[in-house]
């Protein structure tokens, strides 16, 4: 174990075919972040927002500067 860890990965994903998307609920509020295809409209779930942390956390993780649209 060293004194320091390794730094976070940056995970790509295919840029031509998939757009970044928070999937939210009209009813609880809950906010799923994940892909949407663009031809097929099919959704592929990556992690749970919870608070702004973590949508700060998967926009670095996937390197996403721009802003993420809402689907409902």
């Amino acid at each position: 174990m060293g004194l320091f860890g390794k730094k976070p990965e940056k995970i790509t994903f295919d840029k031509n075919n998939q757009k970044p998307v928070l999937r939210c609920s009209i009813c609880t509020g809950e906010q799923v972040a994940g892909f949407q295809d663009i031809h097929t409209g099919s959704f592929e779930e990556v992690m749970l927002i919870q608070n702004a942390a973590d949508l700060d956390a998967f926009k670095s993780r996937y390197g996403i500067t721009e802003e993420i649209a809402k689907i409902y």
